[in-house]
């Protein structure tokens, strides 16, 4: 069993903007995890495929277009698909609070809004995604 928390950090969509995307990769790697940043223009398929064949323990998704719902519930419907619901699927971007707890209750397990603390992104990741060995 491997000692690292491993992350897919992914931009769905037709979105371009990822610099957000790039310092939560940034800083989940600084906190000792393994972090594959997929790049711009991700489908859910593509997202989905990346997690499982590099074997992660969750799915950080940076959307800002608006197209958030129909996103995440494209890749948590993919992951159960695949028998891969294990992977926790979390995001931020710009998602309106209204939006929030109808995103949670289809299963997605974070959202952090805008000027989120990437600390606050690092320790809800350590506290809540998978359990590796030390």
């Amino acid at each position: 069993m491997r000692n690292r928390i491993r992350v897919v950090i992914a931009k769905p969509g037709l979105d371009g903007h990822d610099r957000g995307a790039k310092v939560i990769a940034r800083a989940l790697r600084d906190a000792g995890m393994e972090v594959i940043y997929t790049g711009l223009h991700q489908t859910p398929e593509q997202i989905v495929d990346t997690a499982i064949q590099e074997d992660a323990d969750a799915i950080g998704m940076s959307i800002l277009s608006g197209a958030h719902n129909t996103l995440f519930a494209k890749v948590l419907e993919l992951l159960r698909e695949r028998d891969a619901e294990d992977i926790k699927v979390f995001g931020g971007g710009i998602i309106p609070e209204d939006d929030i707890a109808p995103l949670k209750a289809q299963g997605v397990a974070e959202i952090f809004t805008p000027g989120a603390p990437t600390g606050q992104v690092v320790e809800w990741v350590r506290s809540h995604v998978g359990s590796v060995a030390a």
